[in-house]
């Protein structure tokens, strides 16, 4: 349905795969809209056992296609349409968030493959993924002070309950940009691999996650 995500499903994996990889993944809002309507069906298909979050190419998620909805805003008021109010906005983006808590609280688990960079709302994205697995040349980063952002998709509640206040704040604040071992080091990545085995170990323990008893995940993530 939505050309940007591709949705695969084999042995009990669902894989969402984020796929503008010119882009490196940025997210556009028909690509938002395709993840908010894949998680909640995955979510409730029994033949869903595990859910895989990645991107496509050499990057995960590079966050918001900033210059896309600029172009969006500005074609918009060059039509005669009348931009949103501030209401408006913060509703279409809270209904957006929805993906990050699908990915969070859907009763089975859910694993970012993280095969480069991951900024802004793609570094919420995967935080807000049961678990985390990262290509040894990947780089992670807030990145949302540098474009005077706060921060959005949840990605501050993430970064807190990982690393703690402070250095949850630094980050942000920074918006500095982390290296694979030492995003392991600080518990935000899970496992990292090289970039050339990324894929075989990603699906090798995608492979253990779905054996899960997914009864008692559900109640472990509860």
């Amino acid at each position: 349905i939505y050309e940007n995500v591709q949705i695969s499903l084999e042995n009990g994996i669902a894989t969402l795969t984020m796929n503008r990889p010119e882009a490196r993944n940025a997210l556009t809002l028909e690509m938002m809209n395709g993840l908010f309507e894949a998680l909640p069906r995955l979510a409730a298909d029994p033949a869903v056992r595990l859910v895989v979050l990645t991107g496509a190419g050499q990057a995960f998620c590079s966050g918001g296609d900033v210059k896309g909805f600029a172009k969006r805003a500005a074609d918009a008021a060059a039509g005669g349409t009348p931009a949103m109010s501030f209401d408006q906005r913060v509703n279409d983006l809270r209904r957006r968030v929805e993906v990050v808590r699908w990915l969070h609280e859907m009763p089975k688990p859910t694993l970012a493959v993280i095969p480069g960079a991951a900024a802004g709302a793609g570094l919420s994205l995967a935080l807000a993924c049961d678990l985390r697995i990262a290509s040894d040349d990947a780089k992670l980063t807030t990145a949302f002070a540098k474009v005077g952002l706060s921060g959005d998709f949840g990605g501050s509640y993430f970064m807190h309950h990982i690393v703690g206040a402070a250095r949850a704040r630094e980050l942000y604040f920074s918006a500095s940009v982390l290296r694979a071992d030492d995003a392991l080091k600080l518990g935000l990545l899970n496992r990292v691999a090289p970039a050339a085995e990324l894929a075989n170990a990603a699906q090798t323990w995608a492979r253990e996650l779905a054996a899960l008893p997914t009864v008692a995940v559900s109640y472990m993530k509860r």
